[in-house]
């Protein structure tokens, strides 16, 4: 067996929090809703062109509940592009960040919390640093 990439990560909410994720990663980081099987459960797939990334999905009363444990999770990670733009947005959408350079490289880092706490990291090329 040969692992090629990351495929997606999913993201579990109930519906008003999905929406304000859903909002979050199209409005702020770019991503863009597209097609989505027709499961059972209610959900978004939010694409980076024709990928789809990042998959949002409803909790529903009666699902069982993610165990309470400890976490490992840290951030997601998207490549972007439009560096100054991007900090433009955040700051004039009131959502705070911190800045990182990748060490031996000319590349940044933007860090930012989702609606739900999550990490996500917007990572810019050396030509937008």
């Amino acid at each position: 067996m040969l692992t090629l990439g990351l495929n997606h990560y999913n993201l579990r909410a109930p519906r008003p929090l999905m929406e304000q994720l859903r909002r979050f990663y199209c409005d702020v980081v770019g991503l863009m809703p597209g097609e989505r099987p027709p499961f059972a459960s209610f959900g978004y797939w939010l694409y980076a062109g024709d990928q789809p990334v990042l998959h949002l999905s409803e909790t529903r009363a009666g699902d069982p509940a993610v165990p309470a444990s400890p976490s490992t999770f840290d951030h997601a990670a998207f490549s972007c592009c439009g560096r100054a733009e991007f900090e433009r947005k955040l700051e004039q959408s009131g959502i705070a960040f911190t800045t990182a350079r990748v060490p031996g490289t000319t590349q940044v880092q933007l860090f930012i919390k989702d609606p739900a706490g999550n990490g996500v990291e917007l990572n810019f090329a050396a030509e937008d640093a």
